[in-house]
């Protein structure tokens, strides 16, 4: 997946981009992951101190408009926050690791035939389709087997029944109560 040229693709609608929002639209290029507003304007801050909370908004909001960038919610992993992401040639899903918060991106030839399928038979004409998936990435699957395996092995290690140890047939001894109904105290 290669994500659109935001700076060229505006300067080609006829945008004209100030210092402030060339810089966050490079960090928005640029980013190696999703970011939320916070977290844009603190990374813009690093570089341009007089940065405003109003300037970002109003640049996503432009790039929103202009069908530059995706919000996502992700699945709320952090409460009600929003991420951007540059558009991207090709739609895809994202899916959501409710363990240890990774994103992860998949696109497919399944998922472009799925998008075909719902369009045709809907007769609908799809700007853009988002799909997120929540559930436990193979890191954190990994991670849960393991916990379960020494979880296993500290249970049966602590186990009473487990370590017992079971009595051979001649070894079978019955007690009476000492002091039970009928004894002698």
């Amino acid at each position: 997946m290669r994500r659109h040229l935001l700076a060229k693709e505006l300067a080609k609608q006829g945008v004209r981009l100030t210092a402030q929002r060339r810089l966050l639209v490079g960090l928005i290029q640029e980013a190696s992951r999703h970011l939320d507003a916070a977290t844009l304007l603190r990374i813009a801050r690093k570089n341009d101190p007089g940065i405003n909370r109003a300037t970002v908004y109003r640049t996503l909001a432009m790039l929103k408009r202009r069908g530059l960038v995706d919000e996502l919610d992700l699945m709320h992993l952090e409460g009600e926050k929003h991420f951007y992401e540059a558009r991207t040639d090709r739609d895809h899903c994202h899916l959501a690791c409710f363990r240890c918060g990774t994103i992860l991106e998949y696109s497919s030839a399944a998922f472009d035939s799925f998008k075909k399928e719902i369009a045709g038979r809907a007769g609908f004409e799809i700007a853009v389709m988002r799909l997120e998936i929540g559930g436990m990435c193979q890191e954190c699957r990994k991670m849960r087997a393991a916990d379960k395996q020494r979880e296993s092995r500290a249970d049966s290690a602590s186990s009473p029944v487990l370590n017992r140890k079971v009595p051979r047939s001649g070894d079978i001894q019955v007690s009476k109560a000492a002091h039970g109904p009928g004894s002698n105290k």
